[in-house]
Protein backbone atom coordinates (compact mmCIF):
# COMPACT_ATOMS: atom_id res chain seq x y z
CA UNK A 1 0.00 0.00 0.00
CA UNK A 2 1.71 3.73 -1.30
CA UNK A 3 1.34 6.49 1.62
CA UNK A 4 -1.18 7.82 -0.43
CA UNK A 5 -3.55 5.00 -0.50
CA UNK A 6 -4.18 5.86 2.73
CA UNK A 7 -5.31 8.99 2.42
CA UNK A 8 -8.33 7.72 0.07
CA UNK A 9 -11.25 9.51 1.82
CA UNK A 10 -9.56 13.12 3.06
CA UNK A 11 -12.62 15.48 3.23
CA UNK A 12 -9.98 18.15 3.37
CA UNK A 13 -6.29 19.26 4.06
CA UNK A 14 -5.54 21.80 6.26
CA UNK A 15 -2.02 24.60 5.06
CA UNK A 16 -0.90 26.84 8.02
CA UNK A 17 -0.09 30.27 6.03
CA UNK A 18 2.40 32.49 7.20
CA UNK A 19 3.52 35.65 6.13
CA UNK A 20 7.13 35.69 4.53
CA UNK A 21 10.08 37.62 6.41
CA UNK A 22 10.80 38.92 2.60
CA UNK A 23 7.25 39.26 1.37
CA UNK A 24 4.80 36.78 0.65
CA UNK A 25 3.27 34.34 2.05
CA UNK A 26 4.08 30.38 2.71
CA UNK A 27 1.46 27.72 2.89
CA UNK A 28 2.20 24.03 4.83
CA UNK A 29 -0.71 21.19 5.03
CA UNK A 30 -1.03 19.74 8.18
CA UNK A 31 -0.48 16.15 8.26
CA UNK A 32 0.75 16.11 4.59
CA UNK A 33 4.03 17.00 2.95
CA UNK A 34 2.62 19.67 0.65
CA UNK A 35 4.57 23.26 0.48
CA UNK A 36 3.93 26.37 -1.71
CA UNK A 37 4.80 29.87 -1.62
CA UNK A 38 3.65 33.31 -3.24
CA UNK A 39 3.52 36.50 -3.37
CA UNK A 40 -0.24 37.58 -3.08
CA UNK A 41 -3.32 35.76 -1.12
CA UNK A 42 -4.74 35.24 -4.57
CA UNK A 43 -1.83 33.85 -6.26
CA UNK A 44 -1.47 32.31 -3.03
CA UNK A 45 -4.99 30.45 -3.42
CA UNK A 46 -4.08 29.32 -6.84
CA UNK A 47 -0.50 27.75 -5.92
CA UNK A 48 -2.02 25.67 -3.39
CA UNK A 49 -5.06 24.38 -5.37
CA UNK A 50 -1.91 23.02 -8.07
CA UNK A 51 0.03 22.28 -5.02
CA UNK A 52 -3.14 19.81 -4.19
CA UNK A 53 -3.65 17.93 -7.16
CA UNK A 54 -0.36 17.58 -8.37
CA UNK A 55 0.30 15.67 -4.42
CA UNK A 56 -2.93 13.29 -4.63
CA UNK A 57 -3.90 10.86 -6.84
CA UNK A 58 -6.58 11.74 -9.48
CA UNK A 59 -9.89 11.15 -7.67
CA UNK A 60 -8.73 11.07 -4.07
CA UNK A 61 -8.02 15.03 -3.96
CA UNK A 62 -10.14 16.06 -1.11
CA UNK A 63 -12.94 18.35 -1.21
CA UNK A 64 -11.95 21.19 1.21
CA UNK A 65 -8.47 23.15 0.97
CA UNK A 66 -8.51 25.44 4.53
CA UNK A 67 -6.35 27.80 5.08
CA UNK A 68 -5.75 28.80 8.45
CA UNK A 69 -4.03 32.17 8.36
CA UNK A 70 -1.33 33.04 11.10
CA UNK A 71 0.07 36.63 11.58
CA UNK A 72 2.01 37.56 14.02
CA UNK A 73 2.46 41.11 15.48
CA UNK A 74 5.33 42.16 17.88
CA UNK A 75 4.89 45.09 20.10
CA UNK A 76 6.93 46.82 22.92
CA UNK A 77 6.26 45.87 26.14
Amino acid sequence: MSSRAKYVNLPEVVFLVEEANGGGFTARALGESIFTEAIGLPDLHGKVRDAVRCHFDEGKVPKIIRLRIVREDVIDA
